[in-house]
């Protein structure tokens, strides 16, 4: 999986420098792939074919959009066995997981955005005044390594349907799958200029785009670190922004809930790509007269979620995505022993898988609301139990936190339940097994970020308002 060229305004294109970046396998620890080492340079052109294809695309007709998104979903959908490996080796996510998860999720978006900007209403009367939806123009798309192809495509789909051309920098870890996207454009023909593509660092290629005179907007989402810098470089620009960062997302299971299935549900869902998710529970808040009964609950459920290799079938969580991230998790595991956390499970490295970046899932009972693991995102597979004296306790524990991008409620009724999340200052929640809702928009409170991704709503982040006035 060798790329030698940035692909922009419309054709493959050599980079300035001759210099790569190694694609390695989060399992083997092997190089699995190599793509370009871009520079300023390489970005000033590609964003210059995207202002050229700018003039052009946002002229084109809503129905033309929604049918090219269509075309590009379609030649996607073929690609699906080969992103899904690619990107099993550069996160580590288990096979099947990535196939459904990774890929034809996004796949699917793709083409789904196309119905949304078909039924989208862009044009309304006000009083006396016409108020019309028009592209913002050029858009800056950072993207991060954890969900490689569905971050690209939670940029890049709805702004090509709004009208806008996109600037794209995947992350240095997991950079294929949008090589892959590319080729797909290419093959359908997408028009020049439309969708551009230049890898390398975010020090060098993302600031580059950032601050780039001729991008309108920037879609980012990482760290928090990285969002405070994004928003400072667009702001001296005065470029609008839609960060999606970092979350330390609470599951409240209440007194009257079924225990066994909301516990299980809460585990399944922290550690959902090796807890390698943004919007994963984290924080499990429990009553403490149930605690200890939960802390059994939940390493029963964990002993399902089988370690090993992603290729295997039977695998259900991979290994981190890189000896850094890995480093980091097994950096906290430590922290929370050492505050005083009882571990109830993993802690640590596997004995019997020596290769690759793999961390234990890790269970921490007896969790303090203002223990580091209590407190910040640790992106791993581990997850906090925090005892909770009342209703009300665990909705001030939820609530005290820097973030507020998702969350969950388990209560014995969907009235009850339905109250709590209401009362939770965070983007999404979930109710007594709520599924994720495509439709649904996506973003955070708070340090979490701003703006909205997913769904119809998401359009609205790409439009600039004109009012003529009659």
């Amino acid at each position: 999986m060798v790329h030698d060229s940035h692909y922009y305004d419309g054709a493959w294109q050599a980079s300035t420098v001759s210099d790569a970046i190694d694609v390695i396998s989060s399992a083997t620890e092997q190089v699995v792939g190599r793509v370009p080492r871009g520079t300023a340079e390489d970005v000033d052109r590609a964003v210059k074919a995207a202002r050229r294809g700018f003039e052009a695309w946002s002229q084109v007709s809503v129905e033309e959009r929604a049918q090219w998104l269509e075309k590009l979903a379609a030649a996607m959908k073929t690609r699906v066995p080969q992103v899904a490996e690619a990107i099993s080796h550069e996160v580590g996510t288990a096979l099947s997981y990535s196939t459904k998860v990774q890929v034809e999720f996004p796949v699917m978006m793709i083409g789904l955005n196309g119905r949304f900007i078909r039924s989208a209403k862009l044009e309304d009367e006000l009083g006396h005044s016409l108020v019309i939806k028009e592209p913002i123009g050029v858009v800056g798309c950072i993207t991060p390594w954890n969900y490689p192809l569905h971050q690209v495509v939670c940029k890049m789909a709805p702004a090509l349907a709004a009208g806008c051309t996109v600037v794209l920098k995947p992350a240095e870890l997991a950079p294929l799958s949008a090589f892959m996207l590319a080729e797909a454009a290419h093959e359908v023909s997408l028009p020049a200029g439309v969708l551009n593509i230049v890898s390398g660092p975010g020090r060098v290629v993302g600031e580059a785009i950032v601050g780039h005179p001729d991008v309108d907007m920037v879609s980012f989402t990482g760290s928090l670190a990285a969002g405070r810098r994004v928003g400072a470089l667009a702001g001296d620009g005065i470029k609008k922004v839609c960060l999606e960062l970092g979350g330390k997302s609470a599951f409240i299971v209440l007194d009257d809930a079924p225990f066994e299935k909301a516990v299980a549900a809460g585990v399944n869902n922290c550690m959902q790509n090796s807890g390698q998710t943004c919007s994963a529970w984290t924080r499990m808040l429990v009553p403490r007269a149930r605690h200890d009964e939960v802390a059994e609950l939940a390493a029963a459920q964990l002993a399902k979620l089988t370690l090993g290799d992603p290729f295997d079938p039977a695998t259900r969580l991979g290994p981190l995505a890189s000896a850094a991230q890995r480093d980091t998790v097994l950096d906290y595991i430590e922290t929370g022993k050492r505050e005083g956390a009882t571990l109830v499970a993993g802690g640590g490295r596997p004995a019997h898988l020596g290769t690759g970046y793999f961390v234990e899932p890790t269970i921490f009972a007896d969790v303090a609301p203002g223990m580091t693991i209590a407190r910040e995102e640790i992106f791993g597979p581990v997850l906090s139990i925090v005892p909770c004296d009342t209703e009300a306790d665990a909705v001030r524990i939820a609530n005290d936190s820097i973030y507020g991008l998702a969350g969950g409620v388990w209560a014995g009724t969907k009235e009850r339940a339905m109250e709590v999340a209401r009362r939770m200052r965070t983007g999404q929640v979930d109710i007594n097994g709520g599924r994720f809702n495509i439709l649904a928009p996506f973003g955070g409170y708070k340090k979490s970020g701003i703006g909205r991704e997913i769904g119809p709503l998401a359009l609205e982040e790409f439009f600039q308002l004109k009012a003529i006035q009659q």
